[in-house]
């Protein structure tokens, strides 16, 4: 009677210990906006100006970008979710926290965004001159 007892426990405690992993995996999901400060330098743009706070920005945006793009590429594979846990992850917490710091010195010097360059009009074709005409042909023989 007891080994049917412990028969039947084994497939609960199974359960058990994979929705108690579940929940605390789960709580380190969210908890990533909250850690990604202590994984960047508070005063590294401290003495930017605006023009390198954009490039710096610009930058950081394109990495974040990059490794987002990699963690997805991970995650398709055999036990993907690891590997882009344990490949990518902390490289993504310090990014974000980067461009975390980037955003607050960008605020607090009050800078905005440069417009893009419009293309002058002079650089534009003036006029359609039409088709274009084909030369005269020679009469040599080409060898």
């Amino acid at each position: 009677m007891s080994a049917l007892i412990q028969y039947r426990l084994r497939p609960c405690c199974v359960v058990a210990a994979l929705l108690a992993a579940d929940f605390a995996l789960s709580g380190c999901a969210g908890m990533s906006e909250t850690v990604a400060p202590a994984f960047a330098d508070p005063a590294k743009y401290e003495l930017y100006d605006c023009k390198q706070l954009e490039g710096e920005r610009k930058s950081i945006a394109n990495r974040t970008g990059d490794l987002q793009r990699l963690m997805d590429k991970a995650q398709t594979g055999a036990g993907g979710a690891v590997v882009s846990e344990l490949a990518y992850r902390n490289d993504y917490i310090a990014v974000r926290g980067q461009a975390q710091m980037a955003d607050d010195a960008w605020r607090r010097n009050k800078c905005r965004e440069t417009p893009p360059e419009a293309t002058p009009a002079a650089a534009a074709p003036a006029a359609n001159p039409g088709p274009i005409k084909p030369g005269p042909k020679s009469t040599r023989a080409v060898r």
